[in-house]
């Protein structure tokens, strides 16, 4: 029987024996190649995801800037709830629907320095809360 033979330099040669040693070589090549093939179907090699990193890898975004925005933001979100009620609709107003100070303190009937004295306080209690 004849059996080849793979150097790591990538030759191969075919080599005679006899059929015994034969059989034990196909079945070992066998085993080997079971357990390798048992092994990695279930694992992930570094090598296969590093490759695949420009696909997953978006270099427009930055993690680092992002993950800090958001942590920000949370602190933010948590100082707006211990505001009181009026406070928290007055920022509401003013910050994420667009109202002017002026218009406010015609709703509220009340002048345009009342609200921006009003917003200053708040801005206080806000800095107190996050720091």
């Amino acid at each position: 029987m004849k059996i080849n033979y793979k150097f790591v330099t990538g030759e191969v040669i075919e080599i005679e024996v006899e059929d015994a040693i034969g059989e034990s070589v196909a079945e070992l090549e066998s085993k080997t190649y079971k357990l390798d093939r048992k092994e990695t179907r279930r694992h992930k090699s570094y090598s296969d995801d590093n490759d695949k990193r420009d696909i997953f890898m978006d270099d427009s975004v930055d993690v680092e800037e992002d993950a800090l925005r958001r942590v920000e933001n949370a602190r933010l979100m948590d100082a707006l709830k211990k505001l009181l009620p009026q406070q928290r609709e007055l920022v509401q107003k003013v910050f994420f629907e667009g109202v002017s100070e002026t218009e406010i303190a015609r709703e509220m009937g009340v002048s345009q320095q009342a609200i921006s004295k009003q917003l200053k306080a708040i801005y206080i209690k806000l800095k107190k809360f996050i720091n």
